[in-house]
């Protein structure tokens, strides 16, 4: 497996930690009884600041691990795996790692600084994926 599948798998498993770390609190602060409907309303009893935010994390890892996705599978079947782009990969997967918690106490403005990274090292595998 190239370092840059392996960083994928581990973003892919942050994803899943992810989401447990979200849906735990969400489920206890908004109930059962929201929680397995058809949510076809507004819950009657807000989420916490911070359930809120993990829950924003979450979605925003869902659409970066897209472009994140493509540049491994670019990278990996384009036989372009170098040091600089398994570099790229697990910088990408350490902005993420860092992110949850930068985001969770409202950490501005560094926690768009955080995401800046993470986007910058993904369009840098997928620039290296067409050189």
């Amino acid at each position: 497996m190239t370092p840059e599948l392996t960083a994928l798998t581990l973003a892919a498993l942050l994803q899943v930690v992810q989401y447990l770390l979200y849906a735990i609190p969400a489920n206890l602060e908004l109930g059962p009884g929201y929680t397995t409907s058809p949510r076809d309303r507004e819950p009657s009893r807000q989420m916490s600041d911070g359930t809120a935010r993990l829950g924003r994390a979450l979605t925003n890892h869902f659409e970066g691990l897209i472009l994140f996705t493509i540049a491994c599978v670019a990278v990996t079947l384009g036989d372009k795996s170098s040091l600089f782009t398994a570099a790229c990969a697990f910088t990408y997967f350490a902005a993420r790692v860092v992110y949850i918690p930068a985001y969770y106490v409202g950490l501005r403005p560094w926690r768009s600084l955080i995401w800046a990274v993470g986007f910058l090292a993904t369009l840098l595998m997928l620039l290296a994926a067409l050189v």
